[in-house]
This record gives C-alpha cells, sequence and structure tokens, in this order.
C-alpha cells in the first residue's frame, strides 16, 4: 500500500516538476526580453543626455553669449575705468563705504 502511494506521488511529481521547470524557464525569457528592453531605454537615454549636454556647451559659450549681448540686445562691454564699485562693510557698528574703479570684470550697460 505504502509503495503504492509513493509510486503516485512518483508519477504526479515528475510532471510538476516538469510543469515548474517549463514556468521558470518562461520567465527567466520574459525577464530577459524585459532586461534587454531597459538596457536599450537607458542607451537612449545616455546618448539624449550626450545631446543635451552638448547643446548646454554650445549655448553658454562666452563668445555666444557676447555676440547676443552685442547683436542682438543692443548691450555694449564698459571699460574697467568707467565701472565704479561699492562695498558696503560694517565696523564697529558704523557702516563705511569704500569705492574701487577700473574692476577687471565685463560689465554690460
Amino acid at each position: 500500500m505504502i509503495r503504492r502511494i509513493l509510486l503516485y506521488v512518483m508519477v504526479l511529481a515528475v510532471p510538476a516538476f516538469l510543469g515548474f521547470t517549463a514556468w521558470q524557464s518562461a520567465r527567466y525569457a520574459d525577464l530577459e526580453r524585459e532586461l534587454f528592453r531597459m538596457e536599450k531605454t537607458q542607451e537612449e537615454w545616455v546618448e539624449a543626455n550626450k545631446r543635451l549636454i552638448a547643446g548646454i556647451t554650445i549655448l553658454s559659450s562666452p563668445d555666444r553669449i557676447e555676440r547676443i549681448a552685442r547683436d542682438d540686445l543692443g548691450l555694449h562691454k564698459k571699460r574697467p575705468e568707467d565701472v565704479l564699485q561699492i562695498s558696503i562693510s560694517d565696523l564697529n557698528g558704523g557702516l563705511t563705504a569704500d569705492t574701487h574703479s577700473g574692476i577687471n570684470g565685463e560689465v554690460y550697460e
């Protein structure tokens, strides 16, 4: 009797094991396809990011900004001797103002 029950269990266990193996293989294939899709999406995002960074580099170049300021906006560089810098500092409770002219910076008017 016990042998017969054991035989039935074995007869049922083999197809169940084969079915589980087939299900696991199908799941693995699905995950592999999903991984491939995600890697491809990641590559596309990396390439798009590279293009955006290159665009930022081009758009933020000092020569381009200067040309737009001069040609499109009608701005011009101030000479360093035309620039007056005022710094206010609080020394011992009293305010003092120092002025410096001829700053080595580019100022547009």
